[in-house]
C-alpha cells in the first residue's frame, strides 16, 4: 500500500528535554489522522516537525515516498492551516489566497481557476474583496483553509484550527472539513485535544502522551477497547468509571472490588487468559449502566443512592457508588432522578475494560 507520509524513528530534543521519542507512524494515501493528546504532549511539535518547521534530532520523514526531512517547508508538498489564521490583514481575502501562488511565479489565469475553485469548495466567493477585518472567525478560518487549498498539494496539516471558535461554529467547521475530506480524499494530519473532533473526523487516532504514541487505531476501537489506563481515562465525556480490585483467574473469571464486592466477568474478551490473583481496574462507562428494569438482567446489579444530578438537556448525569467508589451514569432526560433516591443499576462487564493495576495496560 502506498503511505502518504511514513515517519520513522523520529525524536526531537530541545536541550535535556525529549519531546518526541522514537515516533514511528505510516500514514495512508487519503487518510485522515488524528493527533490527540493534551498540552504538551508534542503533538503540535509532530505536525511542525512534519511541515519542517522545526528540525529533528534523528529519525527521517517520508512524504509522497520521497525524504522531505531536510527539504524546506515549500518543497514538502504540503499546506498547512494554523490555529491563528495568519492572515495578511491589508490584503483581501483573494489576494491571501493567491498570494503564496503569485510569490511561487504561477500564471495568473492558473491563479484565477485555483482560487476560484477554492472559495467555490469553501462558499467564501461572495468574501474574495473584503479584508480579514470585515469577516467573522468562521469565515477567517475558512480563508485559512482555502490557503491551503489552493497549493493543490497531496498532503494537509491542520494544528487545532477550530479552537479559537465558539462551540456552535466549531461544530459547523468539524463538518464543513469532514465534507472536504470527502470530496478532495487528501490526506489529512490534524491536530486537536478536542476528543469530539477526533472521533468525528477521524478515520484513526493517534492518541499522544509525553512524545509517545500510546494508541493509533480506529475511533470504535479506542473507544471501546483502549490499551491502557490512560487512553481509557483521557476518551470519553465524562470519563470512564474505574473500580479499583482483583482480577481472579480460573474457568470463571471475577473482579473482587477493594471493598469485597464480586463481579463475574463474563463474555469480556480477555487477551490473555488471567490465572492466579492480579491487582487490576475495572473500567465502565457511564453510558453503558443501565438503571431501573434493564438493571436485573444485567450479570452486575446493585442498589445504589443518588449523590447527584445534572440534567445536561439531551440527557442526565447523576453520581453514585457502587463498589465503594465513586460512578457516574447516564439516563434519558424523560427519567426523573433526585439526590437521595435509591435505584437499580447494572452492567455487563464484558462491555468495560480491565486493565493491570501495575503496568496499567488492558488485560
Amino acid at each position: 500500500m502506498q503511505h502518504s507520509v511514513s515517519i520513522r524513528d523520529l525524536s526531537l530534543n530541545f536541550g535535556n528535554v525529549k519531546v518526541l521519542q522514537h515516533l514511528d507512524l505510516d500514514i495512508a494515501q487519503g487518510e485522515f489522522i488524528v493527533l490527540l493528546g493534551p498540552s504538551g504532549c508534542g503533538k503540535s511539535t509532530l505536525l511542525n516537525c512534519i511541515a519542517g518547521l522545526l528540525d529533528v534530532s534523528e529519525g527521517q520523514i517520508f512524504i509522497g515516498g520521497k525524504n522531505v526531512t531536510w527539504e524546506e517547508p515549500k518543497d514538502r508538498g504540503i499546506g498547512m492551516v494554523f490555529q491563528s489564521y495568519a492572515l495578511y490583514p491589508q490584503m483581501t481575502v483573494e489576494r491571501n489566497l493567491s498570494f503564496g501562488l503569485r510569490v511561487a511565479g504561477m500564471k495568473k489565469d492558473e491563479i484565477d481557476k485555483r482560487v476560484q475553485r477554492a472559495s467555490e469548495i469553501l462558499q467564501i466567493g461572495p468574501l474574495l474583496q473584503r479584508k480579514p477585518v470585515e469577516l467573522s472567525g468562521g469565515q477567517r478560518q475558512r480563508v485559512a483553509i482555502g490557503r491551503a487549498l489552493v497549493r493543490d498539494v497531496d498532503v494537509f496539516l491542520f494544528d487545532e484550527p477550530l479552537s479559537n471558535l465558539d462551540a456552535k461554529l466549531r461544530s459547523d467547521l468539524r463538518v464543513e472539513i469532514k465534507r472536504l475530506h470527502q470530496r478532495l480524499k487528501n490526506t489529512m494530519i490534524y491536530v486537536t485535544h478536542d476528543q469530539i473532533e477526533a472521533l468525528t473526523l477521524a478515520d484513526r487516532i493517534a492518541i499522544m502522551k509525553n512524545g509517545v504514541i500510546q494508541q493509533l487505531s480506529d475511533p470504535h476501537t479506542i473507544y471501546n477497547k483502549p490499551v491502557n489506563l490512560y487512553v481509557a481515562g483521557f476518551i470519553g465525556s465524562p470519563s470512564m468509571n474505574f473500580l479499583q480490585g482483583q482480577l481472579h483467574g480460573g474457568a470463571q473469571p471475577t473482579f473482587v472490588a477493594d471493598d469485597g464486592t464480586s463481579i463475574t466477568t463474563g463474555k469480556y474478551d480477555f487477551a490473555v487468559a488471567p490465572a492466579g490473583v492480579t491487582k487490576a481496574v475495572l473500567g465502565v462507562r457511564p453510558e453503558h449502566i443501565v438503571i431501573g428494569e434493564a438493571a436485573r438482567s444485567m450479570p452486575f446489579s446493585a442498589e445504589v443512592e443518588i449523590e447527584i444530578v445534572e440534567p445536561m438537556g439531551s440527557d442526565t448525569l447523576a453520581w453514585t457508588k457502587i463498589a465503594g467508589h465513586q460512578v457516574t451514569f447516564r439516563a434519558d432526560s424523560d427519567v426523573h432522578l433526585e439526590v437521595g433516591q435509591k435505584l437499580l443499576v447494572g452492567f455487563d462487564p464484558a462491555r468495560g475494560s480491565i486493565f493491570n493495576s501495575e503496568t496499567t495496560n488492558r488485560l
